[in-house]
């Protein structure tokens, strides 16, 4: 009965309030305990909803639903293809949506639809492959910043491939720890690209300056990058770096010349088709009489055989890099050993020796930078610790001079303390016996006592006459003109002392202080 008069009432009733109506319906059918011809017209009543000309009620229904493993099966999937305000609700968080209808509401929304599946918690690989693949810029965002994502290596790298050159979403990738080498080094590439067409495109390098640039930059981002990587990772970005047409005898030379033997190991494993044990022998046997061979397996050009011998002996002598830093730059005294044995080699192609001097440059100048580093902060530390030792001198003297201050405060206190004692015995002996003093004392009493009480026409006369200077001479006109004086200058001062007494009231005083 109460569904049937909903339905009466809904036809005619505003949106608002619709939508209102349909939120607590929907509330009823999840947790209120309906007989089953109730919960039937209820689901019914709801289906009708879905077809409301007004956003709103079908929005209200989906927030309610949106979370619910009870909630019907048929009005989610239908809110689920709605408009984006609609459907987003549902899209976020439905559990009722299987794994295939997200793949194809994904190939078929629209890029808030695409944001909102992508933001699902622990979504499946299926759907990561689906976004990675098709999906928005801000959709694959969303997805590379969903830690719960569980996002394969596969779809990683369709997403740098895609979308690596965008700032935003380079930087969210290379946030995660666990990004394969591989996909770094795309990453690293795409920024190498960007930046080419930047300043080429702005006319500050000439395009082929400015790709030379950007290929030595790779070739140290990638040695970098192999310096950070061990085990089947180092295998994978070793096979990236084959199918990409990198893996060559300039990038092998500059990986030894550096100290990274592993990544001159894998690279002959890779190119040779050897047994990483048997191709770790060789490069570790002191006489070296099957390297050539193995360099010849691998395709390397017979020009650079001198040089890979060079170096090899050279890392035997000074030893292998042990650090991460270390094997990520190339070591001054290995290139140029290899550069001075190259230089003196017949069989040594001038493009070679062109590297090993840019390789000797740019070791000379590293070395030159980190010395730099190195003495700035040496300079820096020895700053800090003086002004550490002048901090802590200088409050060293500054507890020495306070009790010195506080010992001269003490003597100073007690000497001012006796002296004005002494001096307060003085006055007192010397005025004690004047009449004028007794009389300018009381006079001081009375102007303090006039500041809390009123005056009086008597105590005037009295104080008037008290001076010691006219009191022979009241009775003559000269005296009584002095007397309106001294009065007059007394009740002045005693008023200025007295504060808020009202000036009208004084200047009446006054008046009847002369008239006495």
């Amino acid at each position: 009965m109460i569904v049937r008069q909903f339905i009466s009432w809904v036809r005619t009733a505003p949106a608002g309030e619709r939508a209102e109506a349909t939120r607590c319906l929907a509330r009823a059918w999840l947790i209120s305990d309906l007989s089953e011809d109730d919960r039937a017209a209820a689901e019914g009543a709801l289906l009708m909803l879905l077809d409301d000309a007004s956003p709103l009620v079908r929005q209200a229904m989906a927030e309610v639903f949106a979370h619910s493993l009870d909630a019907p099966a048929a009005i989610v999937a239908a809110l689920a293809v709605d408009q984006a305000s609609v459907a987003v609700p549902i899209l976020e968080h439905s559990p009722l949506l299987l794994d295939s209808d997200l793949v194809d509401m994904v190939a078929t929304g629209n890029a808030e639809t695409q944001s909102a599946i992508a933001r699902r918690f622990d979504l499946p690989p299926s759907v990561c492959a689906a976004l990675a693949e098709v999906g928005c810029a801000s959709s694959v965002l969303e997805l590379i910043e969903n830690r719960a994502a569980q996002l394969a290596d596969f779809s990683l790298a369709r997403v740098a491939e895609r979308f690596g050159h965008l700032a935003a979403i380079r930087e969210s990738l290379l946030t995660m720890d666990e990004l394969p080498a591989a996909i770094r080094l795309m990453l690293a590439q795409k920024l190498s690209d960007t930046l080419t067409q930047f300043v080429t495109a702005r006319d500050w390098l000439n395009p082929d300056r400015a790709r030379r640039v950007a290929g030595e930059a790779m070739e140290r981002s990638t040695v970098n990058i192999a310096a950070q990587t061990r085990g089947e990772e180092m295998t994978a970005l070793i096979g990236h770096l084959r199918s990409i047409g990198q893996l060559n005898a300039g990038l092998i030379l500059r990986a030894l010349l550096s100290g990274n033997i592993e990544l001159f190991e894998e690279s002959l494993v890779e190119l040779s088709g050897l047994p990483r044990n048997r191709v770790a022998a060789i490069v570790h046997d002191r006489g070296g009489v099957s390297l050539n061979a193995l360099l010849v397996k691998a395709g390397l050009p017979e020009s650079t055989y001198r040089a890979f011998r060079a170096a090899l002996d050279a890392s035997h002598e000074i030893g292998f890099v042990g650090t991460v830093a270390g094997a990520t730059r190339l070591r001054r005294r290995m290139v140029e050993r290899v550069l001075t044995q190259c230089e003196t080699a017949e069989t040594v192609s001038e493009p070679l020796l062109i590297l090993l001097r840019r390789f000797a440059m740019e070791s000379a100048r590293e070395e030159a930078r980190l010395f730099c580093d190195e003495l700035a902060a040496d300079d820096f530390i020895g700053t800090l610790n003086a002004h550490v030792a002048e901090e802590a001198g200088g409050y060293d003297a500054y507890q020495t001079d306070d009790d010195m201050d506080a010992y001269a405060a003490d003597d100073a206190y007690e000497t001012s303390e006796d002296d004005e004692i002494y001096g307060a015995e003085d006055t007192y002996d010397a005025t004690a016996v004047d009449p004028q003093y007794r009389d300018s004392v009381e006079t001081t009493r009375y102007i303090d006592d006039s500041a809390k009480d009123e005056y009086t026409v008597q105590d005037v006369y009295v104080v008037a006459n008290s001076d010691p200077l006219h009191y022979d001479d009241m009775r003559t006109e000269d005296d009584a003109r002095h007397i309106d004086a001294s009065v007059h200058a007394f009740v002045d001062t005693a008023m200025d002392r007295y504060d808020g007494y009202d000036r009208d009231e004084r200047d009446y005083d006054y008046d009847r202080r002369i008239a006495a």
